[in-house]
C-alpha cells in the first residue's frame, strides 16, 4: 500500500536500512552509497540518474548495485525499512517529490541532501499538502572540489556534520532511521529548525561562496589576471577553492535561499564599507578592533570544531587524571596569574579611558570568558600572548549591545561581577553559563541590584540565566552583606559606578579586596573604613598598567604538596599575598607548615612575595573562623593537608563551600572517605581525623574519586597521591583549565607523578 503523505502517526517498525535508493548519483549520493556498503549498513543500493551513461558508470565503479533512469521502475519494489535519498539540485527536489507522490510503499523513509531546507519543506507541501511523516529533511555538510559519481568516496562523511531538520509531523521512527544511517557512515548528526538552518547556512556557507565566486570573477576580468593567479599565495587558493564547486547547484541554492542570503550579503557589505572607510581614513583602532575580534572568533571557531573552547574544554570533553603514588616536589615554580585580578583587569580596563596594558594575565577558561564577553560588547582587546593583554578602553558608557547572550562558561566571578556592570548599561543583556554554573545561586547578586533599581530576571530558584534590562536609573544603596562574599561586594560596588549618590557595602567578615584596590589603581576613589567600602557614581576610570601576580589559590596546591611530602622544597615566585587572601598561609602555618615569605614587595598596589615551603610534620587544628573567608577557595587542598596531619582538624563557618562549582564539603568528604580517610561533613564544615604527622607511610589508599567537574577538587586529589599507597584515578578533570591550564605540566616537572588521559 502506498504512503499517502498523511500528517500523523504511522509507526515504522523496521529501524534498519534495507534498500537504499539514490536519486542523483553524484558526489554526495554516491559517497553515501559507498560508505553504507563499506559499513554493511544496507542490503542493496539502487541508483537513479537522468543519463544512461551515468548509470553504467555508477555500476562499473561499484557505487551502486543497479541503476535506472526512471524512478518509476523501482518504487514498486521497495518495502518497509528502505530509504530513498534525493540528491539533486535544490530546485529540482519538487519534481522528484512529484514523481514519488502516492507511489512509496508504507514504511519507506524519504530524505534528501539539499542545502536549503525551506525550499524542501515548501516542495513537500506543494506536492502532499503537508510535510508527510515519512520525510526527514537533511543536509550533509561535506563536499569536494570534484563532482560527479567518479568523485564519490566512502570516507567523505567521517567526522563531518549532518544537519537534520525534521518537521513536527515527521515520524519518530523515520527520523531515527535516518540518524542511524548517517551515524553508520561516521557522521556527527545534529538537529536544527528549518528557518535557523537556512539562516546559519546563508551566513557560513552560502555567503562565502558568493564572495569566492565574485572575487574570482572580478579578478578574472582584470587585465593583469594572469600574474594575479600565477603569484597568488596559498591563502587565496584556499579561500577561492570553493569557487570550483558545481555552478548549477550554487545557482539553485542562491535562488532557493534568496532572502537569508541577501540579509547576509547586506550585513557583510555594510561591514566591508566600514572597513574600507577605516583604511581610507587611517583609523588604526577600528582596524585593530575588526582584526582582533575576527582572529578571536576564528580561533574560537576552530577550537569548537575540535570540541574545544577558549583553551581546551569549555565544551564537555572528558579528562581523567591518574595520580601515581609517592614522590616529592622541588624547584622554583611560577604558577599562573591571579584569576580574580585577571577578571577585574579586563572589566575595568574596558571601561577606562585610554589603553591599559596587562602583564601576567591568566590564560584560563574563566578569565578568557570575561575577555570574550567584553570583545562581544565592542571592546578592542589585543592578546593574550604569554600573559600580555592590551585593552583599548571605551569609557564608562562606551560598551555596545552584544550580538547575543554572553556565555561565561563555568565562571561564577564573570557572571556575578558582569551583572553589576551590565545593570548600569542602556542595552538589554543575558548572561548564561555551562551546566555547572547554571546550578549556582544568583539571587545573592540579583537582590541587591533590584534594590538599586535594576530589572533582573533569573531562572528557576534564582539560578542562571540572568536577564538584565537596560536603561534602568540606578540609585545608591547602603548594602549589608548577609554573608561574606567578595563577588557580591564587587557586584554592588561596580553597579555603584552607575548609580546616583554614594553606594556602600558592609561585610560581616573580611573578603578579598581586589576590586577596591584596582578601582583605586584606575584613579577611581574608593573609601574604606574597616568592613565598609563606598564610592560615588558618575566618575571615570583612567587607563593604567597592571602586573598580575601569581594566584595564591593555585600556589596553595604546591604549598600543601611540599608540606606533606618528605624531601620537598619549593620556591613559589611572585605570589600575591593580599591580606584578604592569605588564609591558606596562616592556616598551614598554624598546622606546623614550614613557610617563609621572601622578597616582599608591592606591585600595582598589591603585596607580592616569593613563598618558600619545605616539608614539615603537620598537626590538626580547629581552623579559626576569621580565616575562613580568607581561604575560601583553598580549602579542598587544605583538607588534603589535614588528612596528612597528626590529630583532628575541624572546620566551621564555611557553608559558602557548599555552593561553589560543586558542594566542595560533600565532594571532598566523599573522595577522602573512598581513599580511607575519616572525614565527616557538617552543615558548615568538616571534621577530618588526620592519619599521620611524621611523613612516614601512606595516608591515602588508592581508588577512583569524582571531582564533579570542579577544578580545585581535581587538583587537590592529585596532590594527595604524594602520600598514597596506590594510584588515585580522578574523574571529570577538564575544568582544571578554568584556573590552572598548565597544572599537569608544572606538577610533573616539580616531581609529582601525574598522567592525563
Amino acid at each position: 500500500m502506498a504512503q499517502e503523505g498523511k500528517c500523523s502517526g504511522q509507526d515504522a517498525s523496521e529501524p534498519l536500512i534495507g534498500r537504499l535508493v539514490i536519486v542523483g548519483i553524484g558526489l554526495i549520493g554516491g559517497s553515501l552509497a559507498l560508505a553504507l556498503k563499506a559499513a554493511s549498513a544496507c542490503r542493496k543500493v539502487i541508483g537513479v540518474a537522468r543519463r544512461a551513461q551515468t548509470c553504467t558508470q555508477a555500476v562499473a565503479l561499484g557505487v551502486v548495485d543497479r541503476a535506472v533512469t526512471d524512478i518509476g521502475e523501482i518504487v514498486g519494489e521497495l518495502e518497509a525499512g528502505d530509504v530513498v535519498f534525493v540528491s539533486v539540485p535544490t530546485l529540482a527536489v519538487e519534481a522528484i517529490f512529484s514523481q514519488l507522490k502516492d507511489r512509496l510503499p508504507a514504511g519507506v523513509t524519504l530524505t534528501d541532501g539539499a542545502s536549503v531546507k525551506g525550499s524542501v519543506i515548501t516542495a513537500a507541501r506543494n506536492i502532499w499538502g503537508c510535510v508527510p511523516e515519512f520525510l526527514v529533511p537533511g543536509h550533509p555538510i561535506a563536499g569536494s572540489e570534484q563532482s560527479g559519481v567518479s568523485a564519490a568516496r566512502d570516507d567523505l562523511y567521517i567526522a563531518h556534520r549532518i544537519i537534520l531538520t525534521p518537521d513536527e509531523n515527521t515520524g519518530l521512527e523515520h527520523a531515527r532511521r535516518i540518524q542511524a544511517m548517517w551515524e553508520a557512515v561516521g557522521a556527527e548528526v545534529l538537529s536544527m529548525p528549518v528557518a535557523e538552518h537556512d539562516e546559519v547556512l546563508a551566513a557560513t556557507s552560502h555567503l562565502p561562496h558568493v564572495i569566492a565566486y565574485g572575487l574570482v570573477d572580478t579578478l578574472a576580468h582584470d587585465a593583469e589576471n594572469e600574474n594575479i593567479f600565477r603569484y597568488a599565495a596559498g591563502g587565496f587558493r584556499d579561500f577561492t577553492r570553493i569557487a570550483s564547486s558545481d555552478p548549477v547547484m550554487w545557482r539553485d541554492i542562491m535562488l532557493a535561499n534568496r532572502d537569508a542570503i541577501l540579509k547576509s550579503i547586506d550585513l557583510y557589505t555594510s561591514n566591508l564599507d566600514s572597513l574600507r572607510n577605516a583604511i581610507a581614513s587611517g583609523d588604526s583602532e577600528h582596524l585593530m578592533g575588526v582584526f582582533t575580534r575576527a582572529k578571536a572568533a576564528r580561533d574560537h571557531f576552530t577550537k569548537m570544531l575540535a570540541k574545544k573552547a577558549y583553551t581546551e574544554t569549555m565544551q564537555a570533553k572528558e579528562v581523567t587524571f591518574v595520580a601515581q603514588p609517592g614522590g616529592s616536589v622541588n624547584g622554583d615554580l611560577r604558577v599562573p596569574g591571579d584569576k580574580s585580578m585577571s577578571h577585574r583587569s579586563i572589566m575595568l580596563g574596558s571601561l577606562a579611558e585610554g589603553v591599559t596594558e596587562v602583564e601576567g594575565f591568566l590564560e584560563g577558561e574563566d578569565a578568557l570568558a570575561t575577555l570574550q564577553s567584553f570583545r562581544d560588547m565592542g571592546v578592542v582587546i589585543e592578546g593574550p600572548v604569554n600573559g600580555r593583554v592590551t585593552i583599548h578602553g571605551v569609557g564608562m558608557h562606551g560598551l555596545q549591545a552584544p550580538p547575543g547572550p554572553l556565555y561565561v562558561g563555568n565562571s561564577g566571578t564573570s557572571m556575578r561581577l558582569l551583572a553589576g556592570l551590565l545593570a548600569g548599561q542602556q542595552f538589554d543583556s543575558v548572561l548564561t553559563g555551562d551546566e555547572s554554573l547554571s546550578k549556582r545561586p544568583m539571587n545573592r547578586v540579583a537582590n541587591p541590584l533590584r534594590e538599586m533599581g535594576a530589572v533582573v530576571e533569573t531562572g528557576e530558584e534564582g539560578r542562571p540565566p540572568l536577564k538584565i534590562k537596560g536603561g534602568s536609573q540606578l540609585k545608591a544603596v547602603d548594602y549589608t552583606l548577609p554573608m561574606a562574599s567578595a563577588q557580591v561586594k564587587s557586584c554592588v560596588l561596580l553597579a555603584g559606578l552607575y548609580a546616583d549618590g554614594e553606594t556602600s557595602t558592609t561585610e560581616p567578615a573580611p573578603t578579598r579586596d581586589h576590586t577596591e584596590r584596582m578601582l583605586s589603581g584606575f584613579g577611581y576613589e574608593v573609601l574604606r573604613d574597616g568592613p565598609r567600602a563606598s564610592l560615588k557614581g558618575g566618575g571615570k576610570l583612567t587607563a593604567c598598567q597592571i602586573d598580575v601576580p601569581a594566584d595564591i589559590s593555585s600556589a596553595t596546591f604546591f604549598m600543601v604538596a611540599a608540606s606533606i611530602a618528605p624531601g620537598s622544597d619549593v620556591l613559589l615566585q611572585h605570589v600575591g599575598i593580599n591580606p584578604t587572601r592569605d588564609g591558606a598561609i596562616n592556616i598551614l602555618r598554624a598546622m606546623g607548615a614550614d613557610i617563609t615569605l621572601q622578597n616582599r614587595r608591592e606591585v600595582g598596589g598589591e603585596p607580592v612575595a616569593d613563598i618558600r615551603v619545605r616539608y614539615a610534620p603537620l598537626k590538626g587544628i580547629n581552623i579559626p573562623e576569621d580565616q575562613v573567608p580568607l581561604a575560601i577557595d583553598e580549602f579542598p587542598a587544605i583538607f588534603v593537608a589535614a588528612s596528612c596531619a597528626e590529630g583532628k582538624t575541624v572546620l566551621t563557618g564555611a557553608e559558602e563551600l557548599r555552593v561553589k562549582e560543586s558542594d566542595r564539603i560533600q565532594a571532598m568528604a566523599d573522595g577522602l572517605q573512598i581513599l580511607g580517610v575519616d572525614a565527616e561533613p557538617t552543615a558548615d564544615g568538616i571534621v577530618i581525623q588526620g592519619k599521620g604527622g611524621n611523613g612516614e607511610g601512606a595516608v591515602f589508599g588508592g581508588g577512583v574519586v569524582d571531582s564533579l567537574g570542579d577544578h580545585r577538587i581535581a587538583m587537590s586529589f592529585a596532590v594527595a597521591a604524594l602520600r598514597a599507597s596506590a594510584d588515585i584515578q580522578i574523574l571529570h578533570c577538564a575544568n582544571v583549565a578554568t584556573s590552572f591550564p598548565n597544572f599537569a605540566e608544572l606538577a610533573t616537572g616539580a616531581g609529582m607523578k601525574l598522567v592525563v588521559r
